[in-house]
């Protein structure tokens, strides 16, 4: 077999050969001996807390996730979806609003408000259109229309299928709150 035959080893076989003293001895009978060594990087999805954070659209959400004690949660295992409202729809509620939910006395009616946002398991925009309704976290149902784009409840869906380690999340353009 000749020298040139022996070091055109292909990576795989190369890799797997090398502690073996056969590529050793070819190594040291051919003139030139070439190993490429590739890592490869497995992607990592980040949680639906900190997919949410570094999109950098969802501040007020992130903020009131903290103050309802609910971060945690939501970094677990999963899966959940989770409708997030952007900045810009927690902008549109009443003056003041978001301001007063954040306050701990009114933690119970902000984790409400928040877990209403909440679907347990993965549920994909295309399993999304199927349905007509979802049971929240908190207990409650939320209404889903999908004859244009889809709506939850008054709240349109901007953005579906963004998957994260344990969940997905589906973007809305206005924050749902539960029925009193």
């Amino acid at each position: 077999m000749s020298c040139a035959l022996k070091c055109s080893v292909s990576l795989s076989v190369a890799v797997l050969l090398l502690a073996s003293s056969s590529v050793a001895e070819a190594g040291k009978k051919c003139a030139r001996t070439t190993i490429t060594t590739v890592a490869f990087k497995k992607e990592v999805k980040m949680d639906i807390v900190d997919t949410a954070v570094n999109a950098g659209s969802f501040k007020t959400l992130a903020a009131a996730l903290q103050a309802a004690g609910l971060v945690d949660t939501l970094k677990g295992k999963g899966p959940f979806t989770v409708f997030a409202p952007t900045d810009e729809a927690f902008a549109k509620l009443p003056a003041g609003t978001v301001e007063t939910l954040l306050k701990p006395e009114n933690k119970a009616k902000l984790t409400a408000i928040l877990t209403y946002h909440v679907v347990s398991g993965t549920v994909k925009a295309a399993d999304v259109v199927k349905l007509t309704s979802a049971k929240t976290v908190q207990g409650k149902t939320v209404a889903i229309d999908a004859t244009d784009g889809v709506k939850i409840n008054n709240a349109k869906v901007v953005k579906a299928d963004i998957e994260t380690s344990n969940g997905v999340i589906h973007v809305i353009d206005t924050v749902l709150l539960p029925k009193e």
